[in-house]
């Protein structure tokens, strides 16, 4: 009788096993990242800059455009924490409403880099053929220029403005995700469960919407997670140069390069937007680390 009810122990963990509902991908990805304090960490300053970045009318000092002459390149005091800049503007209130002009750039630059590179990426690699052919070798031409230099160019043909500047990085972007997806889609066409959806009828565009582009998220995800620091950084050096945003619109790369001429009198012209951009960056780079970890199966418990 011991030896029957022993036997039936097993059985009965199995059984409650198999009741148990699995969970889901993103569940399981939510679970991980919930678990990497280096995630959390990063999502929790992203999070703050851009309730920062959205509410600097409430948050901020000053006005972010008045001039005080007799106040000019103050250091940091009591009034004004982060000093004041040639024209006596509050170097805090413009950090602060500089954050709008990077969250921006990130967002938008990846956006366009996303979406154009996804699309371009899934025809590449679903028809192949000519059509495959001719996109790769665009590709190839566009990597053949440095990122930064790329930009440039398009910058050149559309003008140097914001929007210029967010074009030119999202394009600058496009060959990397152009790639990834297109590999992700040749590896998966030959399945067999999209063999068994062409042989349904479906249409191509069903295939690619409802079978294809599902299981290619994963590594856009990753790669647009880490991709809105560089976007950022790109943005900044354009406006460093002077072909993003224009004065007197605040901007942190705007403001490294206007306090380059006063490095020696006035360090914290440039330490302040420098600190910024490095706080930023590396906010969404932890974060993107997680996201990767949470997403490749060989990490996920």
């Amino acid at each position: 009788m011991t030896g029957t009810r022993s036997a039936m122990i097993p059985i009965q963990a199995d059984a409650a096993d198999l009741s148990r509902k699995p969970r889901s991908l993103w569940t399981d990805v939510l679970h991980q990242l919930l678990r990497n304090k280096g995630a959390l960490a990063g999502a929790a300053i992203f999070v703050l800059i851009v309730i920062m970045a959205v509410a600097a009318p409430l948050i901020a000092p000053y006005a972010p455009y008045k001039l005080s002459v007799e106040d000019s390149l103050l250091p940091p005091n009591a009034q004004h924490w982060m000093g004041t800049d040639q024209f006596g503007r509050d170097i805090l209130t413009r950090v602060i409403y500089g954050a709008r002009t990077s969250v921006a750039m990130g967002f938008v630059a990846v956006a366009i880099s996303v979406t154009t590179g996804t699309v371009l990426g899934l025809i590449s690699g679903y028809y192949r053929g000519a059509i495959d052919m001719v996109v790769m070798r665009a590709v190839d031409v566009m990597l053949a220029f440095p990122g930064i230099l790329l930009a440039l160019v398009i910058i050149a043909i559309l003008g140097p403005n914001l929007s210029s500047a967010m074009i030119a990085v999202g394009i600058s972007g496009m060959p990397l995700f152009i790639r990834v997806v297109r590999g992700s889609v040749l590896s998966l066409r030959e399945l067999e469960y999209l063999e068994a959806a062409r042989v349904v009828g479906s249409r191509d565009s069903r295939i690619l919407l409802r079978h294809v582009l599902p299981n290619v998220l994963a590594p856009v995800i990753v790669l647009a997670t880490l991709g809105i620091p560089g976007a950022i950084i790109s943005g900044a050096a354009l406006s460093f140069l002077g072909l993003g945003v224009k004065p007197p619109t605040a901007d942190w790369g705007a403001m490294l390069s206007e306090g380059r001429n006063f490095i020696n009198a006035a360090w914290w012209l440039s330490t302040f937007p420098g600190l910024a951009i490095v706080v930023i960056v590396m906010a969404i780079n932890l974060f993107g680390d997680g996201m990767r970890d949470a997403l490749d199966p060989r990490l996920r418990l």
